[in-house]
């Protein structure tokens, strides 16, 4: 079965972002107020073929620690998403 997944991966509570700093004072610098604090992270869609989702969702969570999140600083979450 073909299976869509969304893996989403931010840096972890209390680890610094700076892009994600640099992302607020831009928009501040825009004008848009009240903007009190941003996160930046990234957004990994694959299309998998699996024997089931859970098996898909598995196989994207060893792919997210190994190599799409960085454990040390990052965490990440599996959603299903429609196939594309």
């Amino acid at each position: 079965m073909k299976v869509a997944l969304r893996v989403t991966v931010m840096r972890k509570p209390g680890v610094l972002d700076p892009e994600g700093k640099a992302i607020g004072r831009a928009l501040n610098a825009l004008g848009f107020a009240g903007v009190e604090e941003v996160r930046a992270g990234k957004v990994i869609e694959l299309d998998l073929e699996a024997e089931s989702e859970a098996a898909a969702e598995a196989a994207a969570a060893e792919m997210a620690e190994r190599l799409l999140a960085n454990g040390v600083i990052e965490r990440f979450r599996i959603e299903r998403i429609a196939a594309g």
